[in-house]
């Protein structure tokens, strides 16, 4: 990890702290980079014109028991790297050998996602309990970096 590891995890944080869901300590960013320079941002929240779980006052998840790292589908919420993904796609800009920080590590859909649009290192803080992501990841040849403080 070097100095710029660090710049843009502590962005990360911040663009995780706009996060609209319910649960903060699922409070998601991710930053995509390339050569030093940001290319698009995402934090977890909802769709747009889908009211957020703040909105509703409520956690879809928490009312059915859901287990962290199952079910995605059952979450109003489009995940931090996803929404950092579409944003690059919104405006044009290739992700191609990128680099995506992100709070926490990638599911096992954001693996997929991340490992088809060509970012070709991804590096997070905290772990996720989805031992596939990773295995994805390492037979795609993505790099992943766990993230540790200097």
């Amino acid at each position: 990890m070097d100095k710029w590891d660090k710049r843009f995890m502590k962005l990360t944080e911040l663009v995780g702290s706009w996060s609209s869901c319910f649960k903060e300590d699922r409070h998601v960013g991710a930053v995509i980079v390339r050569d030093k320079r940001v290319i698009a941002t995402g934090y977890n929240g909802a769709p747009q014109g889908i009211k957020s779980c703040v909105d509703k006052r409520s956690c879809m998840r928490n009312e059915r028991n859901i287990a962290s790292g199952t079910m995605h589908e059952l979450c109003y919420a489009v995940h931090a790297e996803q929404n950092a993904i579409i944003q690059a796609a919104r405006v044009g800009c290739s992700v191609e050998g990128c680099t995506l920080y992100c709070t926490h590590q990638p599911c096992v859909i954001c693996a997929k996602i991340i490992i088809n649009s060509g970012i070709a290192r991804v590096v997070y803080k905290d772990g996720y309990p989805d031992k596939f992501s990773l295995e994805l990841f390492e037979e795609a040849g993505v790099r992943l970096d766990k993230y540790e403080n200097l």
